[in-house]
């Protein structure tokens, strides 16, 4: 076991990719690879579920994840402490949710570097359930999240926006002349939902019950180049926040009948100490949202 397969194996696993792991870390994607795979010969582990082009931790990766990240974070320390540096704080960690990241980075993460220039954030895709759960076991220091959660008060939180859903289609779609949608329409109809850990999914859900519809739900991906593949084809729809329209002008937004609105914000733990960088990040984006 070394640092460096510790940190291969990190990389991967944020990101839910060894490709993009490879292109963030600068190796090959063998590499990643083989690192994973030593590890995982060395402690008798399955760390990944592979599906597609995507993986995904099992249960002893998630476990085995948090141990590393604790490890990595000592070492970040000892060497932030001990090799002379002016500023020995860390990066602040963020986990991000994919699609919200698109709302959200990268013009808000540029503005925060001119006024902090010194501060590092280190951002890393999660959806927010599994977010929050990082958050409270400190492998995150803050989350941004969909804060329609039932645990939502265990966390300090600081509300950014609230957002409307929309079901959305490309112009080929059968349902794209629609004005509004109303959910039902949705009964058997090909659908493209978000991973697992989305609280949106949790709501949408929630709504297909309370309504007794059954979508054919084709895929769960937050990967939105992949997603928009699919919605080209005509066949199918997913459902984006409104504001995201103005980034996918190829795409109808279809508005939903019953709403699904949600609360977006950060989260942190209740009782955490608040690092100079915590505190200058959600100082930042207390004046950057209000």
């Amino acid at each position: 076991m070394t640092l460096t397969q510790l940190r291969y194996f990190c990389t991967a696993a944020r990101y839910h990719s060894i490709t993009q792991a490879a292109r963030i870390l600068f190796v090959t994607q063998p590499a990643v690879s083989i690192a994973i795979r030593d590890l995982e010969k060395e402690f008798s582990l399955t760390l990944f579920n592979h599906t597609g082009g995507q993986i995904s931790l099992t249960e002893e990766g998630e476990a085995f994840y948090r141990k590393v990240e604790q490890i990595l974070g000592t070492c970040d320390d000892l060497k932030n402490k001990y090799s002379g540096k002016t500023n020995p704080s860390r990066a602040v960690r963020i986990g991000i949710p994919p699609l919200l990241s698109t709302v959200f980075f990268p013009e808000m993460l540029d503005s925060f570097h001119v006024d902090y220039p010194n501060t590092w954030l280190e951002l890393q895709e999660f959806g927010s359930v599994r977010a929050c759960n990082l958050v409270q076991d400190e492998v995150l220091d803050i989350g941004l999240v969909n804060m329609e959660l039932p645990n939502i008060d265990k966390f300090n939180t600081l509300e950014l926006r609230r957002e409307s859903l929309c079901y959305c289609v490309c112009p080929n779609h059968p349902l794209a002349s629609t004005g509004t949608l109303e959910l039902k329409q949705l009964h058997l109809q090909p659908v493209i939902l978000l991973n697992q850990d989305s609280v949106q999914n949790q709501l949408l859900m929630a709504q297909f019950e309370t309504l007794k519809i059954r979508p054919r739900i084709v895929m769960h991906s937050s990967q939105i180049t992949t997603i928009l593949r699919f919605l080209e084809q005509g066949k199918c729809g997913c459902f984006f926040f409104g504001s995201m329209l103005s980034l996918f002008h190829e795409l109808i937004g279809l508005p939903l009948s019953p709403a699904v609105e949600s609360r977006i914000g950060l989260i942190w733990k209740k009782g955490k100490y608040i690092n100079t960088g915590m505190k200058e990040f959600l100082d930042f984006c207390r004046h950057y949202y209000f």
